[in-house]
């Protein structure tokens, strides 16, 4: 009887799925039809041609390679900065760490648009603007917050009588730090690099601001203006880049769902 009165529940999670990923699918569909055959709305591409993946892999290259560079950048900074500081939240417990923790929630409240104009100013004066440094610096600022409070989340957690222990044997904060905190945050490690990368790879407010003029050193976000023109737009080749860039994130998210699913909750619930 149970799964005869949910059956409604699993239709409408399919119907709603469907209208989620139907511009996905729209976008594979177009990626691989000719120019004269858009504008026919086919479901399915009767015009198959593999011309605007051609058009986009001469043309997108090097603002893919740009993006791997600022995405990876992004997740190394965070990780620098993310773990001692939750280290020195949660397990040492430093004065004013209520304090700091209101003020991560708070810098995550602060709309991108705001920051990317601050920033605009500084990097013009220490000559950051237009620069693959500039945008890794100014992609961790969202990072770093969020990444800060899943790892002080999921170490505040961890039980203190393992860390006792280390510290009654010897063990220098440093040791604790190295040997036994990061190695047990495994899972939330891989999560916040994961949103991390996610950040860095699909960044267009700061890109458009901070790094419009950067030539081929433009991320894929704003390389794919290359096929919008005053007068048309060339909507195969633009279709073929996003999904190019969508194949990364993709598989990203399929290779660590198991991680993130356990690196979101943990912390969540303790014994």
């Amino acid at each position: 009887m149970q799964h005869r009165s949910t059956w409604w529940k699993t239709a409408i999670g399919i119907v709603l799925t469907i209208i989620m990923l139907f511009p996905v699918y729209w976008m594979i569909n177009i990626s691989f039809t000719q120019r004269r055959s858009i504008r026919s709305g086919d479901l399915i591409p009767k015009d198959f041609t593999l011309d605007n993946y051609a058009a986009a892999f001469e043309s997108q290259l090097p603002y893919l390679g740009t993006s791997l560079i600022i995405a990876l950048g992004c997740v190394i900074v965070t990780l620098l900065i993310a773990l001692p500081s939750s280290y020195a939240i949660a397990i040492l417990r430093i004065k004013g760490r209520k304090t700091l923790n209101f003020l991560l929630i708070a810098a995550q409240m602060i709309p991108a648009v705001v920051m990317a104009l601050g920033f605009y100013q500084i990097f013009s004066d220490i000559g950051l603007l237009d620069s693959v440094p500039g945008l890794i610096v100014a992609d961790s600022t969202l990072a770093v917050p969020f990444a800060v409070m899943l790892l002080t989340g999921f170490m505040t957690g961890m039980p203190r009588s393992l860390i006792e222990a280390a510290e009654i044997d010897g063990a220098s904060q440093w040791t604790v730090f190295t040997r036994i905190v990061i190695p047990l945050s495994r899972n939330t490690i891989v999560t916040t690099s994961l949103f991390s990368f996610l950040w860095g790879w699909s960044d267009f407010m700061f890109a458009s601001t901070l790094d419009s003029g950067g030539g081929k050193m433009r991320p894929i976000t704003m390389g794919i203006y290359d096929f919008i023109g005053s007068q048309n737009q060339e909507w195969g080749p633009m279709m073929a880049t996003a999904v190019l860039a969508s194949v990364p994130t993709a598989l990203l998210l399929i290779v660590a769902q198991k991680y993130v699913a356990a690196g979101v909750t943990a912390g969540a619930i303790k014994d």
